[in-house]
């Protein structure tokens, strides 16, 4: 690891998410244009246990994708100055996979690689999202960076 930690604050600086919505906790390590390691941190708290499922809360799985989508926008927007009046919009999903549940107490762990630059503001990624070790979903992402105004 390169040690390059990106906590909250700054996280808010290049996602416009905002609660309910932000689901990327931490940045623990990333190499700019090649790949990100994030977090996020599940509690009984989450507004959506309240109705996934009563008495067997499990995350939404269309959740932990946007979880990698947040991660995945980070790793195109971060360390790179000309991108801090940007935003990476999110165009699509591919070959998504959900492996097994993720229910309150976990930490994900966010993975996502950049697979490729399609032109100079389009980017495609892979991500993977996994809990002690063993992948809960993956998926190929793609994103349009285009001017926040």
């Amino acid at each position: 690891m390169n040690g390059q930690t990106v906590d909250i604050k700054k996280i808010m600086e290049y996602l416009p998410h905002r609660y309910p919505f932000i689901l990327v906790d931490r940045v623990i390590d990333f190499e700019k244009d090649k790949w990100i390691k994030a977090i996020k941190n599940v509690t009984i708290n989450e507004y959506f246990f309240q109705g996934h499922f009563p008495g067997v809360p499990i995350m939404p799985g269309v959740l932990i994708i946007e979880a990698l989508v947040q991660a995945g926008g980070l790793l195109i927007l971060l360390d790179n100055e000309n991108n801090r009046n940007k935003i990476a919009f999110f165009m699509t999903i591919d070959n998504a996979k959900f492996r097994r549940p993720v229910t309150p107490g976990d930490q994900i762990l966010l993975h996502v690689q950049q697979k490729k630059i399609i032109r100079q503001n389009i980017a495609q990624v892979y991500g993977e999202a996994s809990v002690d070790g063993k992948c809960v979903a993956e998926a190929d992402l793609m994103f349009s960076v285009v001017d926040r105004d």
